[in-house]
Formats: C-alpha cells, sequence, structure tokens
C-alpha cells in the first residue's frame, strides 16, 4: 500500500459515516477509528486514528490514583511522544545516551528515537530546562500521548 491508497482510504473514511475500518493484506494490517469509538480513543489526526501493526492498549490496567503534587513537582513539565512505536534512549547500543537525568536540554535538542514501521524518528525537546525524570525504558514500546520525560524549568 502506497502512500495515495492511504490518504485515499483516510479521505474515504472522513466523508462516510464509518467509525472504524480494519484492512488486513499480506504483511499489513490497518486499522481506522474516529475518536470515541470502539477502546481505542487516541488522536492521531484530525478526524481518525491510524494504527499499523500496533498492539491496542490493555483495557484492564489498574488505573493509579494521582499523587497529590508537590512543590517541587509544580513547575515540571511532562514530554509526551509524539508517535507509536518502540523507545530508544541512544542512537546505537555502543553510544551514550542522548540525554539523561539532570541534563539540561534546550528546545530541539534530540531526546530519544522512536522506531515506527522500520523509521528511526529522531524526537527533539519542546522545552528548555533540565531532564527531571525519564519515564520509559530504553527499549520499550510507547503509545502516542504517553509521557516519556519531566522537564524542570
Amino acid at each position: 500500500m502506497d502512500l495515495s491508497e492511504l490518504k485515499g482510504i483516510i479521505s474515504l473514511m472522513q466523508k462516510s459515516d464509518l467509525t472504524e475500518l480494519e484492512i488486513e493484506l499480506k504483511d499489513l494490517k490497518l486499522r481506522m477509528a474516529r475518536p470515541g469509538a470502539g477502546s481505542f480513543q487516541r488522536e492521531l489526526a484530525k478526524d481518525f486514528v491510524v494504527q499499523a501493526n500496533v498492539p491496542l492498549p490493555s483495557t484492564a490496567s489498574n488505573p493509579q490514583p494521582e499523587p497529590s503534587k508537590k512543590p517541587a513537582e509544580e513547575n515540571l513539565k511532562t514530554f509526551e511522544s509524539p508517535m507509536v512505536g518502540t523507545f530508544y534512549r541512544k542512537p546505537s547500543p555502543d553510544d551514550p545516551s542522548f540525554v539523561k537525568e539532570g541534563d539540561a536540554v534546550k528546545k530541539g535538542d534530540t531526546l530519544c528515537i522512536i522506531e515506527a514501521m522500520k523509521v528511526m524518528n529522531e524526537i527533539q525537546s519542546e522545552f528548555t530546562g533540565e531532564i527531571a525524570e525519564i519515564l520509559v525504558e530504553d527499549g520499550s514500546s510507547v503509545e502516542f500521548g504517553q509521557p516519556l520525560f519531566k522537564f524542570r524549568q
């Protein structure tokens, strides 16, 4: 499936009353759903969700109560994953991490790599500040909107 075919499918879904669409070909599984349809409710684009070969998040997870904010945490901002994929802290296994806790980071600095569909995407900081906490383990799967880092400003 090429980009023009995908755009055509997206356009068709936007113009129709479909709330969910799933297509399976030989080596491709494509699932699209409008926000609020089914159990998968993350918005990746304007009116729909596109997911390819990625397991859905578990609905059986135990919700954890949010701890009350400590005064030191009031200046923290959360940096969230811009895509679904595999999180890597290093450009390669032998290289040092892009950032570690306590590092000063400027807006635009590379924080990590997220591999999505065999493409390595360098993820750049939206904030200037200090890395207060890294919330994801190297090599783990991440979801769109999942918190990756906490920044102290």
